[in-house]
């Protein structure tokens, strides 16, 4: 027989913000942030965690929340798209001014792990970036200027830091 579902309460930090939450044993952590959050960031797409549309950082990793229990978080640091730290916010910039966006299926996925990337690695090469991105999923075929907005952000940072 199936035990009820339990509703508990989850305490974890979202883009530098303690929060709270009832939620219960079979939340997702997509579910929390999007309905409960209201952060329209991280997208459901394919809710197996194969295309990367649900990408977060959790602790400063990259994490598919859409399969994540969302209970599995207390005490988590969470990051969404929202709330990239400044030294980052030219990554999504760089997609606008790149137009590397055709239906925005994949946009927060692809940001979110160019931004880990850059984090990490100011000066990535062309491997590093297609290493970086390779478990992304694109339905458009946008890679082409997706790889130029990864190129033109990490130019933008490294100037950025400079002066």
């Amino acid at each position: 027989m199936n035990e009820p579902l339990r509703t508990r309460t989850l305490q974890c930090r979202i883009n530098g913000q303690a929060q709270s939450f009832k939620v219960t044993s079979a939340a997702q952590l997509l579910h929390v942030l999007r309905n409960d959050a209201g952060l329209n960031g991280p997208r459901l797409g394919c809710g197996l965690g194969q295309c990367g549309a649900c990408t977060v950082w959790v602790d400063g990793q990259a994490a598919r929340s859409c399969c994540i229990p969302a209970l599995e978080m207390q005490g988590r640091e969470i990051t969404t798209l929202e709330g990239l730290p400044p030294e980052l916010k030219a990554v999504p910039q760089a997609f606008v001014d790149a137009q590397a966006a055709q239906c925005g299926y994949c946009l927060n996925g692809m940001i979110m792990m160019a931004a880990r990337l850059l984090r990490d690695h100011p000066r990535p090469t062309d491997a590093d970036i297609v290493r970086a991105l390779s478990a992304n999923l694109c339905r458009c075929g946008t890679h082409v200027e997706i790889m130029q907005a990864v190129r033109l952000a990490a130019q933008r940072i490294r100037e950025q830091s400079a002066a």
